[in-house]
């Protein structure tokens, strides 16, 4: 199997390359960077005036779209949302061009999103078939992406959207900065406590996307979060449970929203999200509990 993806040499990114090696794939990895190969990776050049990343891509099998500005980089300034957003509507209409370009497309695109799209709400429990959306800048950017990546359905091509919650792992992503203040014994509830935290370990990340690529009855929009999602008072009494770390020293909302602004809406709020399209097809979460995902990564 044949198969190209973006945003390679991200969190999920490196994970997945290596899952897909391991399984047999052959990887393209498209990059900004000279096109070369590597420790068994083709890396492809594209989004330059110079690049034609297609004329390397012919009988690949999936496209893989991760690629955008991380949300960590820093506080929502004007200029950092624009990048945030233009980003992920760049690359995507760069890989449906891409797929146009092609003399045979790919059997599938699987296009990163997040459960950023649904309002927050300590009440209401979301599913894939759940038509409520926000009208934030999260909810807004998301929308327009996977309005963007779903063109794709009209080349022939089956399109997965997958919604990613929460992504705990060792060395990125939000786990190591919600776990420091515990290390250093002054972990507690941040704001309220009762906001929802809907989480998936990386390794069930890596593994759905595979099992998503191999199952041809997914498609359109896909929750990527663990069954049981958890309130943050929880969350941050598993770590501490975990580490053996107190769990006492609250944050509260108005500390985290001068110290973040806007973006302090990915702590202060959340959704209760379910993954109900991947338990349909029988996917079985290799860390379905909190407490089992934090002994793995702590």
């Amino acid at each position: 199997m044949k198969i190209a993806i973006t945003g390679g040499t991200g969190l999920v990114g490196k994970q997945l390359v290596q899952q897909l090696q391991l399984a047999g794939a052959e990887i393209f990895v498209l990059t900004r960077n000279q096109s070369h190969f590597s420790n068994g990776v083709h890396y492809i050049q594209w989004l330059s005036d110079k690049s034609f990343p297609e004329k390397h891509l012919e009988g690949i099998n999936a496209i893989i779209n991760l690629a955008g500005t991380s949300l960590n980089n820093g506080r929502w300034s004007k200029t950092l949302k624009e990048e945030i957003y233009s980003s992920r509507i760049t690359a995507t209409k760069e890989v449906l061009r891409i797929i146009k370009a092609l003399k045979t497309p790919p059997e599938v695109l699987i296009n990163a999103s997040a459960i950023g799209i649904y309002p927050s709400s300590n009440k209401s429990k979301y599913t894939e078939t759940s038509t409520e959306t926000a009208h934030d800048f999260l909810a807004n950017t998301v929308r327009d992406w996977e309005d963007t990546a779903k063109r794709a359905e009209d080349l022939g091509v089956r399109v997965v959207l997958t919604r990613f919650g929460v992504i705990l792992g060792k060395n990125g992503g939000a786990l190591p900065m919600m776990v420091m203040p515990y290390k250093l014994y002054i972990g507690g509830t941040v704001g309220t406590g009762t906001q929802w935290v809907s989480w998936i370990h990386l390794e069930d990340v890596v593994e759905a996307i595979i099992f998503s690529i191999n199952q041809e009855n997914i498609n359109g929009i896909v929750n990527f979060t663990s069954p049981n999602p958890v309130t943050m008072k929880e969350f941050g009494k598993t770590i501490g449970e975990v580490l053996h770390r107190p769990h006492w020293f609250p944050v509260p909302s108005i500390l985290m929203k001068l110290a973040l602004g806007e973006k302090s809406q990915l702590v202060l709020e959340g959704q209760n999200v379910h993954p109900s399209s991947l338990l349909k097809a029988n996917y079985q979460f290799k860390y379905p509990t909190l407490k089992y995902a934090l002994e793995n990564l702590l």
